[in-house]
């Protein structure tokens, strides 16, 4: 218990150290707390080592269940009549893009390696690349007071992009099991169940909260409410398998959509989830091992590459397309270049399917979670600064 508190306490003040550090420097917070995480984890000091796993997985899943909810507010039908076409079609673009260029740029340089990759572990990596970090673009748009048009509709593409790229995630497996076993239709299944499985959750929890919200008091009971729904929306989706952070982000998008005073509980939250987001970023600081880097090689340098050509130029294709303005379609896909949890997960999953090729995966997907999660933020910081004339 002494260890718990010490370490607990001790990684908050490390995290008032960079947001002091962030005042004085262009860096983004994220990237510094992140960097932070990298000092005290295995690369640095290897501080609390024992107990790092169980507090990373505790804290990331109360940490993006918060981001979920908040992000299901940004989805509201005011703000999807103005940007609806835009967000969906952008978010849609931008990952079968992300898949196409990544996708054929392996099969083409893959018969170069000493170690030709199959083309359904070319596909898989592919599809892992289309996932994003919700969490660290929205923390970077709220630290850049990102209100405007281009903050707004990033984070309308934030929201979908996760359920985009599960969706492609479990279509690209279920190729990959097909062309190796008799059968994938049961991963296809399963992927389908855990996005509309997790739809249906929120949905379930967001129309009795858009009741209670119209009937408590501002304060404290909306806050324990809001705790509350949100903490019994995370384990429910835990429990039946299905993804917590699309089902938080139904469940806030009921919420904004139905309440009367919808704007409560999302305030409640948005005052609490500092301390959660700054372990959060710390502990996933501290869970990369760069070593990984040297590892992965040209191929992960050709992962990493082409998924920022596939981003960028989805970004811009799908905005071109769309009628966005000139500007914004240009940083649109660099702003969603952060990438973390749900990637690793994916390649979790790929790695217990195909255990053959556990090590190349695993390597390549967390040596780019390290580059895109130090990088990325950056390039989000001055997507939103140069485009934060463009006001609604």
């Amino acid at each position: 218990m002494p260890e718990t508190l010490i370490t607990l306490g001790a990684l908050l003040l490390f995290g008032l150290l960079t947001f002091w550090f962030g005042s004085i420097t262009a860096l983004p917070r994220v990237t510094l707390l992140i960097i932070m995480g990298v000092f005290v984890g295995p690369n640095g000091l290897d501080l609390f080592a024992e107990t790092r796993a169980f507090w990373f997985e505790q804290i990331s899943v109360l940490a993006l269940i918060m981001i979920g909810f908040l992000l299901g507010s940004t989805l509201t039908r005011s703000t999807l009549k103005l940007h609806g076409k835009q967000i969906i079609g952008i978010s849609l673009g931008a990952a079968f893009i992300t898949l196409t260029v990544v996708f054929s740029g392996l099969l083409f340089i893959s018969p170069l390696l000493s170690n030709p990759l199959p083309i359904y572990v070319a596909l898989l990596l592919a599809a892992i690349a289309t996932a994003t970090d919700a969490a660290a673009t929205v923390a970077v748009i709220d630290e850049s007071k990102g209100d405007s048009r281009f903050g707004k509709t990033l984070l309308g593409v934030v929201a979908l992009d996760d359920a985009w790229g599960l969706l492609i995630f479990s279509l690209c497996l279920s190729i990959a099991m097909s062309s190796t076993m008799d059968n994938g239709l049961p991963i296809i299944v399963h992927g389908l169940w855990e996005i509309t499985g997790a739809i249906l959750l929120g949905i379930a929890l967001g129309l009795p909260m858009a009741f209670l919200t119209g009937r408590i008091q501002a304060g404290e009971p909306t806050l324990i409410e809001a705790l509350g729904l949100i903490m019994l929306c995370g384990g429910l989706a835990l429990w039946l398998e299905v993804s917590y952070l699309l089902a938080a982000m139904a469940m806030g998008t009921t919420v904004a959509n139905l309440a009367t005073h919808h704007t409560r509980p999302f305030h409640a939250i948005k005052n609490i989830q500092s301390p959660f987001l700054v372990l959060f970023f710390i502990l996933a600081g501290a869970s990369l091992d760069f070593l990984n880097l040297l590892d992965v090689g040209l191929i992960g340098a050709l992962y990493i590459a082409l998924r920022v050509i596939g981003k960028i130029l989805g970004g811009w294709l799908s905005g071109q397309l769309l009628g966005m303005n000139a500007s914004d379609a240009r940083w649109i896909g660099a702003a969603m270049l952060p990438q973390a949890g749900v990637a690793v997960g994916m390649a979790l999953i790929v790695s217990h399917i195909l255990p053959d090729y556990a090590d190349t995966i695993m390597a390549i997907t967390i040596a780019a979670t390290a580059f895109f999660e130090i990088l990325g933020p950056l390039v989000t910081r001055a997507a939103i600064k140069h485009n934060h004339k463009n006001l609604l």
